[in-house]
């Protein structure tokens, strides 16, 4: 008998996730810094973000900030599960997953906000410092995606199930949740 599956990730949530990957991808490695394409990018990216934070309020589920909000209570229970040995099953993101959600966000907005600074404000045209600031966000931002990349692989063998394939379906397999550390949908 196959396990019973639920719908976690609605579409806004699943398109504003590949999206913004792939925006940071073509960014990173194939558009010129400053180009045409990097701006329009960058736009269309602080545009999603825009996007993102409103339905973390109209959204449901898993999608709502208060459904996954990293609060302290919510930290230390992850953690010391961790330490312990545990296993911390949760619908959604896990707290330290949100965390790294949340500073990823946070560095898009920094490099979107450094971008048009550096591009379109006549006071920062050809300062370097601002270049070097969005440069080093975008390097703290490449280390966070891959700490997000290798944590979702290692819960995935952890927790016996495909967390990224369930980005991609949208759906994720209703396993055995502790009532102490985790809830579908909330």
């Amino acid at each position: 008998m196959s396990p019973a599956m639920i719908t976690l990730w609605d579409p806004l949530v699943r398109v504003f996730h590949w999206s913004i990957a792939i925006i940071f991808v073509a960014n990173m490695y194939f558009n010129e810094a400053g180009d045409d394409w990097h701006q329009w990018l960058g736009y269309a990216m602080v545009a999603l973000l825009l996007v993102r934070f409103i339905w973390g309020f109209v959204g449901k589920g898993a999608a709502r900030w208060a459904d996954f909000f990293p609060t302290p209570a919510r930290l230390s229970a992850h953690i010391g599960a961790l330490v312990r040995g545990q296993a911390y099953h949760r619908m959604g993101h896990s707290p330290l997953g949100a965390l790294v959600m949340i500073l990823m966000m946070l560095c898009l907005l920094a490099l979107g906000v450094t971008g048009f600074l550096a591009q379109e404000v006549d006071y920062f045209w050809g300062e370097d410092w601002i270049i070097d600031l969005h440069d080093a966000i975008a390097n703290s931002l490449l280390v966070l995606v891959l700490l997000h990349i290798v944590a979702a692989l290692f819960e995935s063998y952890r927790l016996k199930e495909n967390l990224p394939l369930s980005m991609i379906t949208g759906k994720r397999r209703l396993g055995e949740l502790d009532s102490n550390h985790s809830h579908p949908q909330g």
